[in-house]
């Protein structure tokens, strides 16, 4: 029997990936959407995807669009301030709850690293303790906590940073934004390697979990490895492909530039984005990493795109590279 999703938050970045890794792998998707939004252009057209629009405090309105969902994918996500994440981001996961409780489903959510805090060590495990000193790090733990004793079937799965699939990340909003000028912008130390993951490889790891998940404990924490990788490791991926496309002489490196943190630091006294970007600066002063045995041990080998694969692929999606050399990019990359 075909086996059907409800990605809540669908057209977000994550969300977007999630339904199209479950599509492909032939799961019947719902894709939800709030009231008044449109069906993103990128699967306007692909009819695998149901797409509903309304309201996500509506349990009974979502639980009857979703149908007999046999798992619901928390793919919300406010927007990046202080303000909105104290206000918003524990009522919208209530919300999931109430949605997967009505369906009878498993709950699976997308963690990250800021639950450890800044004194977090190289290698963060699923039993790694969890000391959050920032605001968005401290209500990660408050949603974790939640959904941990709601009595749902649930799974987190946690990841490092986000790139490939769109815009919204450090990736595009700082690392390649003058990659067209031959420059990488890093934030952090150019020495120090932190996580990565590429986001098709973990939507696809969502869709093998969701599969697995009757082997799964009623609350279970999942650690997604992905890469982990310096600020040289990014040049020597990206290289080739600037070299390609001109952005670079042949034979010639992209130029690595630091990110102007004493700009940001005096723009984050008006600017709440801004402040919310200074407070997690932390991140990349501390090497680390995620262990992944456990859910090496429920899946096989987690998807892993090769990275320069998979950076290629991530510029195609931000429209940096021509679409008609983009595919010659990324065979160059492999």
């Amino acid at each position: 029997m075909q086996q059907r999703v409800l990605v809540l938050g669908a057209r977000g970045r994550f969300g977007l990936a999630a339904v199209r890794a479950f599509a492909d792998a032939g799961w019947q998707v719902v894709g939800h959407m709030r009231p008044g939004a449109k069906v993103p252009t990128e699967v306007a057209n692909d009819g695998r995807v149901e797409w509903v629009a309304c309201d996500l405090y509506d349990t009974a309105a979502v639980a009857k669009a979703a149908g007999t969902a046999d798992v619901v994918v928390h793919a919300l996500n406010p927007h990046y301030t202080h303000k909105a994440w104290r206000a918003e981001a524990l009522p919208m996961t209530e919300a999931a709850l109430a949605v997967t409780r009505a369906l009878g489903a498993t709950l699976m959510f997308m963690g990250n690293v800021y639950n450890f805090g800044k004194d977090m060590p190289d290698v963060l495990r699923e039993d790694t303790p969890q000391r959050a000193h920032t605001v968005k790090g401290q209500v990660r733990m408050a949603m974790e906590a939640l959904i941990a004793r709601s009595g749902v079937r649930a799974v987190v799965i946690r990841a490092g940073d986000f790139f490939g699939s769109g815009h919204g990340s450090w990736f595009d909003q700082a690392i390649v934004k003058n990659i067209r000028k031959g420059v990488l912008t890093y934030p952090g130390q150019h020495h120090i390697a932190t996580a990565w993951a590429y986001l098709p490889d973990l939507a696809r790891t969502f869709v093998l979990v969701a599969q697995k998940r009757t082997e799964l404990r009623p609350f279970e924490v999942l650690h997604f490895a992905g890469y982990q990788l310096t600020a040289q490791q990014w040049v020597d991926a990206i290289t080739p492909v600037a070299q390609l496309q001109g952005w670079v002489q042949p034979q010639t490196e992209v130029k690595l530039s630091r990110l102007p943190w004493p700009v940001i630091k005096l723009g984050a006294l008006l600017v709440p984005t801004w402040a919310a970007l200074l407070e997690m600066r932390y991140l990349w002063d501390r090497a680390h990493s995620l262990a992944n045995d456990r859910l090496v041990t429920l899946i096989g080998p987690e998807p892993h795109t090769p990275l320069p694969a998979a950076v290629a692929q991530s510029l195609a999606d931000l429209h940096l590279l021509p679409a008609t050399t983009s595919a010659e990019a990324r065979t160059l990359a492999v």
